[in-house]
């Protein structure tokens, strides 16, 4: 009786059927790529077939020699109108896209195997998140995908077979490597069972090009995000395990580069629990999509919630990231979105070939920024004959330093109220917290307000102490009408980090607002202030004198030294301390932030810049 490897007819469960051997992939996955690389170095097949249209051979080809640069092919959409078009990108992670690579590495003859027949040469398709292929490996992937594999229909049986009359006509001599995708495995392997005749397909197109897409427009097109595509290609230049391809590993490096530019241009920081929370949350709407590791999106929206707008424009453009790709290149460059392209004053509307399991594009409302077309060219525009602030930001922090006042009377009050039981007068109102708390005493007890005399004059807000000389840019501003206060501010030299064309971008370490305008004087050169001995200390100084009234509110991590008590006093005047730890944090990163115009020509435009 003949032993279990001497059986006459192959295991049906192999994939090894003869001189073929079938390698299912999920289009556009790393996953597969890495599998289909090694797969082809290990066994050498002398023949690679792929389930890719015979007919975009030469553009195909052409973009995989423009690697690791990416490409993509467009050609007309016949079945939907002459402004229409279809187009197909070249990844470096794509597993069709790496076969191709490594069978021209190896020396094996490349056939494009799928007829063109107007439709799609992947159908769609719901695929198990790949990342588990990292942990069950892929035998068990592929297996458990065909126990409940996609119900055939007319249209899938016509595909296969051909693909099976392709494969039939390969070298009967060549040992080959057919890569199919896991949903056309089992209805190709059926079609191989008996011979096939030549499908109505096409032979040739006209109309396919190659263009190179725009570094900003990878993000947007690619099934993988550009800088796991750049850390794939990394990867198999060494080929020294998959470790550095793993996507949590490249999720983290994400955040972690996205984190770097978020300080250098908000000088805000992340803070622990935040990066925490990332992980935590970005793996939960994965999993709320029913994938195991997060993608773009979720990455984006993730920040976005978790820190804020600023810090998810930062994740976008940390993953969409491609070193390698390039605006000057040997075919022309074009922007493109995952909608539309304009190209040669004709607007073209364009559906994605290979189906993409990407919900959308990037988080809505995440406000897009402007660049610079050179390096530079912000900064040239710089004249320095005068500099002013930006309106639409004067008016939210005057209604910020309204509230201030508001607040710091309100603590005022509560500073004086009395508390006692109700004998004959409810004076001001039931007290019910004391009530309550007292309510074994069988007594009401009521409130007295004693009345505030006098208003708050100046606000000084302390964001950063600024022992380390963060912040060196020191000015006063006058405000411009009746409504707007004189102003003085420590904060980041905002030419330093260019938003616009004469546009930048600081920080706030600490201000000062003061009513009526127009009467403060240089606050940093005012000889009379010279006793201080931090920038904070200044602006308060100078809160106390410039005040008309008899209150000045003064906001910061830490109260004043107690010497400010008895300068206060001899000024008549009563400082208000409010812990910045008691306001809300979205509403003080509001207002943290200030863009200094150079001219007030600036003010028109500044608007399309700002973020």
């Amino acid at each position: 009786m003949p032993g279990e490897t001497d059986l006459p007819f192959p295991d049906p469960g192999s994939l090894q059927r003869g001189r073929f051997t079938y390698f299912p992939v999920v289009p556009g996955r790393m996953e597969f790529a890495i599998e289909v690389r090694q797969a082809i170095l290990r066994d050498r097949p002398q023949t690679v077939a792929l389930e890719l249209p015979a007919t975009l051979q030469a553009a195909w080809l052409r973009g995989v020699a423009r690697l690791p640069e990416m490409s993509l092919i467009f050609y007309p959409d016949e079945t939907r109108g002459d402004d229409q078009a279809i187009y197909v990108p070249v990844e470096p992670a794509d597993p069709f896209t790496e076969a191709i690579r490594t069978g021209l590495e190896t020396g094996a003859e490349i056939v494009f195997a799928d007829p063109d027949s107007g439709e799609r040469p992947h159908l769609k398709d719901a695929y198990p998140d790949t990342y588990a292929v990292r942990h069950i490996g892929l035998d068990r992937y592929v297996d458990a995908y065909r126990v409940y594999p996609q119900p055939r229909s007319p249209e899938i049986a016509a595909h296969a077979a051909g693909i099976a009359w392709k494969l039939q006509g390969t070298n009967p001599s060549a040992s080959t490597l057919a890569v199919v995708s896991l949903n056309l495995l089992d209805p190709v392997l059926d079609a191989m069972e008996e011979p096939q005749a030549q499908p109505l397909a096409r032979l040739f197109r006209e109309g396919v090009e190659v263009f190179n897409p725009h570094p900003e427009s990878l993000a947007e097109i690619t099934v993988e995000y550009p800088q796991l595509q750049w850390r794939y290609e990394q990867f198999r230049a060494q080929m020294t395990g998959q470790s550095l391809v793993d996507r949590r590993h490249a999720q983290l490096a994400v955040f972690q580069a996205a984190e770097k530019e978020y300080e250098a241009s908000t000088g805000e920081q992340v803070a622990h629990w935040q990066r925490r929370l990332l992980g935590r949350y970005s793996r939960n709407l994965a999993l709320a999509g029913s994938e195991l590791s997060a993608g773009v999106f979720d990455l984006t929206l993730a920040g976005r919630s978790v820190v804020d707008d600023n810090y998810a424009w930062e994740v976008w453009e940390a993953a969409g990231r491609y070193p390698p790709q390039q605006t000057a290149a040997d075919v022309l460059t074009v922007r493109i979105s995952g909608e539309e392209i304009w190209m040669d004053t004709r607007r073209i509307r364009l559906r994605r070939r290979l189906p993409s399991t990407k919900r959308r594009l990037r988080p809505f409302g995440l406000k897009p920024r402007r660049k610079e077309k050179v390096p530079g060219e912000w900064a040239s525009q710089l004249n320095g004959a005068g500099i002013c602030s930006y309106p639409p930001e004067d008016l939210v922090i005057e209604d910020y330093g309204r509230f201030l006042k508001r607040k710091g009377k309100s603590i005022l009050s509560e500073e004086n109220v009395r508390v006692e039981p109700f004998t004959t007068s409810f004076l001001d109102g039931v007290d019910m917290r004391e009530t309550i708390r007292k309510w074994y005493e069988g007594r009401i007890y009521v409130r007295q307000f004693h009345k505030i005399h006098g208003d708050v004059g100046s606000v000084v807000v302390i964001f950063d102490e600024d022992r380390d000389n963060r912040y060196p840019y020191l000015t006063t501003w006058l405000g411009e009408n009746q409504n707007e206060s004189d102003m003085a501010f420590y904060s980041t030299f905002p030419f330093d980090n260019l938003v616009g064309p004469g546009i930048g971008r600081a920080e706030y370490g600490g201000l000062l607002m003061s009513l009526p305008p127009r009467r403060m004087y240089d606050v940093w050169r005012d000889s009379d202030y010279e006793f201080a001995e931090s920038k904070s200390e200044r602006l308060l100084l100078a809160g106390l004198d410039y005040s008309i009234h008899h209150y000045v509110v003064y906001v910061a991590a830490r109260p004043p030294r107690s010497i400010f008590k008895t300068i206060a006093a001899r000024a008549g005047r009563t400082i208000i301390y409010i812990p910045i730890g008691q306001l809300s944090p979205v509403a003080l990163k509001k207002i943290r932030v200030v863009h200094v115009l150079d001219g007030y020509d600036k003010r028109e435009i500044a608007k399309e810049y700002l973020w």
